[in-house]
């Protein structure tokens, strides 16, 4: 657990048995390893939920980094499925209708919830996803990473933030937003009339963006 609590963003020793929380691996510098849901199975067992591409870098991290630490590392594999507007269920399957790939995505993207590979990646710093509020514990001890968390958030500022965009037109993943000609942010995750993207923290909420080059425009939500 001490080697656990000492690699992770959030304080996974707060957690009581059963219960969950996010957190994050990170680089000495900030940058995003994995997202994380850790679950307390036990005194000393702990299960790290990660995107199934991620598991075997979260793996070889966590076992880099042991060094003398009394501690094993083995991988599992499970299934799981997110309750919309709920928790996440491991290994069993909870009540009521699946919802298709597309109305998920819909719900992620009105939700503003990141995503790894849209959203999350070794590029972007947890403020600026929004992931300090959710993933970071700041009353903790030390971590990979958490000087510069801690440094942004008290005596720093992020030059852009995720915000969720409703779209008039077209848009797309890799579509930049302009603002009088000027690129202000870039569109990450796409659905019918809305959107999620990086938009510089300066731009008013009611600014309306052009989408690329095409006839569509943006508004912050």
């Amino acid at each position: 657990m001490d080697y656990l609590q000492r690699m992770v963003s959030n304080d996974v020793e707060a957690l009581a048995v059963g219960e969950t929380c996010d957190a994050l691996l990170l680089t000495a510098k900030a940058r995003v390893i994995a997202p994380l849901r850790i679950r307390r199975r036990a005194v000393d067992d702990f299960l790290l939920l990660t995107e199934p591409e991620l598991g075997e870098t979260v793996r070889v991290e966590l076992v880099r980094m042991r060094f003398a630490a009394k501690t094993e590392i083995e991988p599992e594999e499970h299934e799981s499925w997110l309750v919309l507007g709920g928790d996440e269920v491991v290994d069993e399957r909870p009540p009521g209708e699946e919802v298709g790939e597309e109305e998920l995505e819909r719900w992620r993207i009105e939700s503003g919830i990141p995503r790894w590979g849209h959203e999350i990646d070794d590029r972007i710093l947890p403020a600026e996803a929004g992931l300090d509020e959710t993933h970071v514990s700041f009353s903790k001890g030390c971590y990979p990473g958490q000087e510069p968390i801690a440094r942004q958030r008290y005596r720093g500022k992020v030059n852009r933030r995720l915000r969720v965009l409703e779209i008039e037109g077209d848009a797309e993943p890799g579509d930049e937003l302009l603002l009088d000609g000027k690129r202000v942010g870039r569109i990450t995750s796409a659905a019918p009339g809305v959107a999620l993207g990086y938009v510089r923290v300066e731009v008013s909420n009611d600014a309306q963006l052009d989408v690329g080059a095409k006839t569509g425009f943006a508004r912050l939500r």
